[in-house]
């Protein structure tokens, strides 16, 4: 569930309620090109944009007050997926009243979606008075705040494995989840016509997540090569302000809902008959992404390729290059040792992801089996981890890690 390269969009732009334009840095109103280009993330947040109904607003006595009810209501009802907020009260009153942790945790989750999007729309908005340095900076970080949110829940209560598992999920669902589907919806929908895309801006995505899977491969290469006995290594263990006020408020529900689904993936786990690797990897992403998902599809619906492209690989780069090792720098420094090392499986998922994706991106040209052929690839990687069970890893409070095993092993390698 980003600074993805920059793209202009034709339509769409968020506006004030009390004027059509947008708000400079400068008081002013922004037109044509305002000096900010709209980010990928950005469109596949007003691609769920709706119009809400202003008519109660203007029924309101005090004229003071509509401005900021106006935009107010922006925040909370022009989203389609608005309908989505009442979980977030249920989750809360579900951990309250005890109605039993499985009910915590999905609920948790469904509340995560429309406020993860929302989260993404105050960003950029916050974004359109602070230039696009800022901007581009504001929009790497809370545009993956959810993702953020749940790496730092569950490095506090030492879970390890859900950190790297949740975000290596992140960017296996976007590359073949999101760009998957995105990729055979526009296939079919556009089937009679051409589906360019540039090359240039998927050849850099691809780029620098090859770097991030290099660099999540070196310590597994390592860990091999010490133990094999082959290398002696020694190792150490007014809209700013209403859109500053909503993106606070709105991230300390996603950090109260990230705490909830942290604290019962396990019960969850032991309750549906599912790894806590499968959990993370796969529905943990699903509901972080969902908001880029919708948008990504939509785009490509309309035979808007790049921006699709922008959405999905900038997505997973990000992830890949900045909140992967923020979140080694964060455990650092809570005293845990997080390495990069994400074990055989993990690590040869992302590999072959990044290579699929490279190698179906190549042409420039888009078909409806490129995308058929990446979701294919998440399931039978989704299979993966959903037939094999791992040890959670925990770290007590030095700060150590632990091994504790969460149920028993599915798949078994047979001895001769």
């Amino acid at each position: 569930m980003d600074s993805q390269s920059a793209v202009t969009m034709e339509a769409g732009a968020p506006t004030r309620k009390e004027s059509g334009r947008l708000p400079s840095r400068h008081g002013g109103h922004a037109h044509g090109h305002s000096g900010l280009a709209r980010t990928a993330h950005g469109m596949s947040s007003s691609s769920l944009r709706k119009k809400s109904d202003a008519t109660l607003v203007r029924k309101v006595p005090v004229a003071s007050l509509r401005p900021v009810l106006a935009n107010l209501q922006e925040v909370l009802l022009g989203t389609k997926l608005a309908v989505l907020f009442a979980a977030v009260p249920l989750a809360v009153a579900a951990q309250c009243f005890r109605f039993g942790q499985v009910w915590v945790f999905a609920l948790s989750l469904i509340g995560l979606i429309p406020l993860a999007e929302r989260v993404s729309f105050l960003t950029e908005q916050i974004a359109l008075y602070t230039g696009p340095t800022i901007g581009g900076l504001l929009n790497a970080t809370c545009g993956n705040a959810t993702e953020l949110i749940i790496a730092v829940f569950a490095l506090v209560q030492g879970k390890i494995e859900v950190v790297k598992c949740s975000l290596l999920g992140s960017v296996l669902s976007n590359l073949l989840l999101v760009l998957g589907t995105s990729l055979f919806c526009g296939g079919i929908k556009n089937l009679g016509a051409d589906q360019p895309y540039d090359r240039k801006q998927a050849d850099v995505s691809t780029g620098l997540l090859t770097l991030g899977v290099l660099c999540q491969s070196l310590p597994l290469l390592l860990r091999y090569a010490v133990s094999s006995g082959e290398h002696a290594v020694a190792t150490d263990t007014t809209v700013l302000e209403l859109s500053r006020a909503c993106s606070f408020i709105m991230t300390v529900i996603i950090a109260v809902l990230s705490e909830y689904v942290v604290g019962t993936i396990e019960p969850t786990s032991q309750s549906w008959g599912l790894s806590v690797s499968f959990i993370s990897i796969i529905l943990l992403p699903i509901v972080g992404n969902a908001a880029e998902h919708a948008g990504a599809v939509i785009f490509a619906l309309k035979n808007k390729l790049d921006i699709t492209l922008g959405v999905a690989l900038g997505s997973a780069t990000q992830i890949s290059m900045f909140v992967v090792p923020l979140s080694v720098l964060v455990a650092w420094i809570m005293g845990i040792q997080m390495d990069l090392d994400f074990k055989l499986l993990e690590t040869g998922a992302l590999f072959i992801s990044v290579l699929v994706t490279a190698f179906t991106l190549q042409d420039g040209t888009s078909h409806y089996l490129k995308g058929v052929l990446l979701l294919l690839c998440y399931i039978v990687i989704g299979a993966c981890f959903f037939v094999t069970r791992q040890p959670s890893t925990h770290a007590n409070g030095n700060g150590m890690l632990l091994d504790v095993p969460t149920g028993p092993m599915i798949v078994q390698v047979a001895k001769y």
